[in-house]
Parts: C-alpha cells; structure tokens; sequence
C-alpha cells in the first residue's frame, strides 16, 4: 500500500462529505520515517489547492499564512520560505511555491495531514460522524510513513484517533500510545493553533517543543 493508492478513497469520500466544487485536500511533507506527522481537522477553500484548476500538490493548508506562524517558530522552516508565505497573498501561490514549501517541510523530517479530507467551502464544524469515516485511512497513512510521534490537534480529531474523550487541557505533554498492524506509535494531543484556537498557539508551541526534546533530541 502507497499513500498514492489512497487517493481514490478520498475523493470518494470527498464526494459524499465534501464541497461538490472542491477537491480533496491529501498530505504532504516527508512520507519515509518523518520525526513528526501533525494530523489537523479538515481542509477548506481557502487552501487554493482545492480548486479543481490547480494542478499541483493537493496538500494541507496551500495559500494560508497562520499555521506557517506554528512551524517557524517551531524551527521547522526556512527563513526564506517562511519571509515569502508572510509577503505573498495567498492567491498569489503557484504550484512550483508549494512545491518549495513541501520540499522544506520535507527537510525539516515532518508531515502535514488531515483527519478528514473532505474539503468544505468553509470552516463549518462536522460531525463526529464524517472524521469516524477517515479513521482507518489515518491509520493506513500512519502504517505507510511510520513516524516517531504523532501530534493530535485538538480534541475532537484527538478522541477520534484515541477512541477516548479527550480534553487537550488535562492532559498537555501526556504521552497515549496505540497499536497500528502490530506496532506501536506514540501520540500527543495538542491545543489546535489557528482559527478559533489561535490564541492557544503558545502553548501549542511550548508542547511541541518539549515533545521533539523528549521525544526526537533524546532518541537521535
């Protein structure tokens, strides 16, 4: 199985769940052993990606300028690509910036994904219901990339994944571990960093930064 392969499954599903006029929004990033997979909610149109006239990576979060704010101060971003998303619209992305942009996410030994990739014309909430529906496309993406930890944003895509009610509050830098095929991944549930929970970004950087101390330092 290649992440490839799970395309079609999305776009089926894009269909049932998502914007008839928007395309599906995948992943992107470093797809062999990346130190880190962020698996955030569900795109929107507002990732120009989703257009169905763009023809490049169908990637998280193509044309946004906030959840860049996360990874740079983070030290996951060139300071010449992160400049660039802050000077540019977002309407002004070509294919070939998100191209640069993904070719550093893949330096820096990270990946960027959904839970749901059912693309909306906005940032409506959806139900449990829709994410429950990704579930186990998640878990093949997490069993074809094997990362060393996985970062939950917030806490409906971090019940979900955890089959557990989880609250980001009570359990900041709580290690939860699941076995996926046999093996095991280490998981931490984070407080979601854009929208409406930009104000939490600061802690949403203060655990992720202790966790690549203790979870990826130690263990180089």
């Amino acid at each position: 199985m290649k992440l490839e392969d799970l395309k079609v499954k999305y776009d089926k599903l894009q269909k049932k769940y998502g914007a008839e006029d928007l395309d599906s929004i995948y992943n992107g990033g470093c797809t062999e052993k990346p130190d880190i997979c962020f698996v955030f909610m569900n795109p929107t149109g507002r990732n120009i990606a989703s257009s169905k006239n763009w023809k490049g990576l169908k990637s998280p979060w193509i044309g946004t300028k906030n959840i860049w704010d996360l990874f740079y101060k983070l030290n996951l971003m060139n300071d010449d690509i992160y400049n660039k998303i802050k000077e540019i619209k977002g309407s002004e992305w070509t294919e070939e910036f998100a191209e640069e942009v993904y070719d550093d996410v893949k330096k820096h030994k990270y990946f960027i994904t959904n839970l749901g990739k059912c693309t909306q014309e906005d940032a409506r909430e959806l139900p449990n219901s829709v994410y429950e529906q990704y579930l186990e496309l998640l878990k093949q993406e997490i069993e074809i990339i094997k990362p060393k930890v996985i970062i939950l944003f917030g806490n409906q895509v971090s019940s979900i994944v955890l089959n557990k009610k989880i609250s980001v509050s009570q359990c900041r830098k709580q290690l939860f571990t699941d076995k996926i095929k046999n093996e095991q991944y280490k998981f931490y549930s984070v407080y979601y960093p854009v929208g409406n929970g930009r104000f939490n970004i600061d802690k949403s950087i203060e655990d992720i930064n202790w966790i690549i101390e203790n979870e990826i330092n130690k263990g180089a």
